[in-house]
């Protein structure tokens, strides 16, 4: 088959002629047509992610979308000819899915969702399962609550946005100025933080009582910030990005909770988890089927003979999620 694969930290993707992978009982065997690029594979491919180490020489990517070529013999719910989509690979020593087809355990895949293309639903897994763990599974939102996404056009904070939104919550979404239409078109309140202090929109949009839910999509000083804006006993404050350290006091204070997603953990030790994932993108398709989750792609569509500018796009802060597709 036809692969990607780097050789050394920060490498070119050199295009190589690999094994077809032969499915365990417990996979299926699986014809990749499309390939998103998160900015957590820019940064394995840099050698920059101790917490995503893939050994190198290797073939990369998460997330993909495609059809079921073969089938397990353990394996059920899947026939051949199924369009699927997940988050399959590209960490831990599992081939990725920069290829013209990937094994991947059939608990880590679910039906692709009718409603959307292969690219839009290969941009889903990562960022879905990631938005997904940190409002639905840690911070149980609900209707009635008010939500702030911090960089709500981000990959993870506008799947986030739609997924508050579908269990009735109010949302919130700091951008920068240029983005505030995109926020609008969901019918969410943008906030543009260059403009206004933490203090400054929390008083503005919860007349000072904070926000029930906060997820920080950033890290750093966007983190600190989230401990502030949230609601006093009440409010959770969720990080996929909770690196580093950070003062407690603020939370503290408040008498708030904190939570941290680390989405890869399924992949990086084989758990019962990965069950869990399933589940998450099969209610995820019902919602993009409903007409109520899609992802924001990037105005630009990549070939697999572009897929080092696929990466330079997203290093550089590409708007919309990139996908390569095959």
């Amino acid at each position: 088959m036809r692969a990607y694969v780097i050789k050394e930290p920060g490498g070119a993707f050199e295009r190589s002629e690999l094994p077809r992978p032969v499915p365990a009982a417990d996979q299926v065997l699986v014809r990749v047509l499309a390939s998103g690029v998160n900015p957590l594979d820019t940064k394995i491919r840099a050698g920059k992610a101790a917490h995503a180490h893939q050994p190198l020489p290797a073939v990369l990517g998460l997330d993909m979308a495609g059809v079921i070529e073969q089938v397990g013999s353990d394996v059920s719910g899947f026939e051949i000819g199924d369009e699927v989509y997940g988050m399959v690979g590209g960490v831990g020593g599992k081939q990725g899915t920069l290829a013209e087809f990937v094994a991947a355990s059939a608990t880590l895949l679910a039906h692709k969702p009718k409603s959307l293309s292969m690219r839009q639903a290969a941009a889903l897994p990562l960022i879905t399962i990631t938005a997904w763990e940190g409002l639905v599974g840690r911070a149980r939102v609900h209707g009635g609550q008010k939500v702030l996404i911090h960089a709500g056009a981000g990959g993870v904070g506008y799947i986030a946005i739609q997924l508050a939104q579908s269990f009735g919550a109010d949302v919130f979404a700091t951008v920068s100025a240029g983005k505030q239409g995109i926020m609008e078109e969901l019918g969410v309140i943008p906030i543009d933080y260059h403009a206004l202090s933490v203090e400054q929109y929390v008083d503005l949009h919860t007349q000072g009582q904070g926000f029930d839910i906060v997820y920080d999509t950033v890290g750093a000083a966007t983190l600190d910030a989230s401990f502030t804006a949230v609601k006093r006993y009440t409010g959770h404050v969720v990080s996929c990005l909770g690196w580093g350290t950070h003062a407690l006091a603020p939370l503290s204070f408040r008498g708030a909770t904190y939570s941290g997603v680390f989405t890869l953990m399924p992949l990086l030790m084989d758990s019962g988890q990965q069950q869990h994932h399933r589940q998450i993108l099969r209610e995820a398709a019902e919602l993009a089927d409903a007409g109520r989750l899609k992802p924001l792609l990037s105005a630009q569509r990549f070939t697999t003979d572009q897929i080092a500018l696929a990466h330079e796009v997203v290093e550089s802060g590409s708007l919309g999620k990139v996908v390569v597709e095959f």
